[in-house]
This record gives C-alpha cells, sequence and structure tokens, in this order.
C-alpha cells in the first residue's frame, strides 16, 4: 500500500505563494501512476486541483488554477509538488494530495494541509 503526506501549507496573503510537497511511501508506489491534488473549503465538496501522469506528460489542471499553479513530480524522490502563486482567498482549502492506478479511482489519500489565503 502506498501511503501520502503532505506538507507546505500555511496562512500567505493574497497575491502570495506556496509550495505544497505529497511525500509517497510504500512498495507499491510505481504502480500508483496517478498522482493528483484536491481541495476542500469549508462547507464544500471537495474538488479536482491539478493531476499529473508517471511520466509527467500528462498534466491536468482545475480551471480556475491554470495559469497560477503547477504540478511536478519526482519519482526518484517520490514526490508531488504544487507550486501556488497568485494565491486568492477562494483559494483557501483543505489541499489532499491523492494517488491512482491508471483505470481506477483514487483510493489513497494524504491527511491534507490547511492553506489560508488572508485579504
Amino acid at each position: 500500500q502506498v501511503q501520502l503526506v503532505e506538507s507546505g501549507g500555511g496562512l500567505v496573503q493574497a497575491g502570495g505563494s506556496l509550495r505544497l510537497s505529497c511525500a509517497a511511501s510504500g512498495r507499491t508506489f510505481s504502480s500508483y501512476a496517478i498522482m493528483g491534488w484536491f481541495r476542500q473549503a469549508p462547507g464544500k465538496e471537495r474538488e479536482f486541483v491539478a493531476s499529473i501522469n508517471w511520466s509527467g506528460r500528462t498534466i491536468l489542471y482545475a480551471d480556475s488554477v491554470k495559469g497560477r499553479f503547477t504540478i511536478s513530480r519526482d519519482n526518484v524522490k517520490t514526490t508531488v509538488n504544487l507550486q501556488t502563486n497568485s494565491l486568492k482567498p477562494e483559494d483557501t482549502a483543505v489541499y489532499y494530495c491523492a494517488s491512482r492506478r491508471v483505470g481506477r479511482e483514487y483510493d489513497v489519500w494524504g491527511q491534507g494541509t490547511q492553506v489560508t489565503v488572508s485579504s
């Protein structure tokens, strides 16, 4: 089984940046080819933010973060990062790292890291 641990959240002013990291461990990590970031704001449903495949050639972003967030991965260090720039108060949420196998649903989740953007 794969375990995911997020870090890098915090409090930042609007327009600022944060770099979120997700450290993956477990012998089966290589089979979890797709890594993603999701977020959940208070009172709202969890939403997709970004995803990246094993090679890094297939990257998807939610429209709300395109041009501001960048997802990347290091398969040697087994980490996935989310660089968040030009943050807005509406980006405030708990950010979760998740992983899935090709053709499957996301079934491995981290504990989340809080991002708070003040206006």
